[in-house]
């Protein structure tokens, strides 16, 4: 895959994303699935109610959902900040398989981590990830994030980690 134009925009996300999101979602389904649980189809079947589920979460400062889009309004990538409470959160994140080994989940999780400090007032953020993954490994261990323990996610080996911001 040749690189990008233009760096892709991390945006939160908003009822206009939800076209480019679903798309997204299904044109990856395949490739999240090979190194993530399935969505399940019932995910894709009520995706608009799903939607507006996690923009009512978002208005309560619950989440945080950001989408990374290009200059064309395709979605690349997710960047979400969940359960926020006592100043941490969980991140979490994917880029579509096209767009890999760009350099782009490293960008977003760093910006993700800026807007955690600087727009939601977080200290902490924690994320998880299976020893199979090694991209996303990486871009934890590029990000600042340290280990804090093994755990087992799905019944699959993997670690734990922690970013204090």
């Amino acid at each position: 895959m040749p690189p990008l134009s233009t760096a892709p925009e991390l945006q939160l996300l908003g009822p206009e994303h939800a076209p480019a999101l679903l798309a997204f979602e299904e044109a990856n389904r395949a490739y999240f699935a090979a190194s993530v649980p399935d969505r399940g189809d019932d995910y894709f079947r009520d995706f608009a109610a799903r939607h507006s589920a996690l923009l009512a979460e978002q208005a309560e400062g619950v989440c945080f959902f950001h989408v990374l889009v290009d200059d064309a309004g395709e979605v690349l990538g997710r960047v979400n900040l969940l359960d926020v409470a006592d100043g941490s959160a969980e991140l979490g994140y994917r880029i579509a398989e096209r767009a890999t080994g760009q350099g782009l989940a490293t960008r977003a999780v760093r910006q993700a981590c800026d807007l955690a400090v600087t727009a939601y007032g977080l200290t902490e953020l924690r994320a998880s990830t299976t020893l199979d993954n090694p991209g996303s490994r990486a871009v934890l261990a590029r990000t600042g994030f340290v280990p804090t323990g093994e755990i087992r996610l799905d019944g699959r080996p993997g670690t734990s980690y922690v970013l204090s911001l």
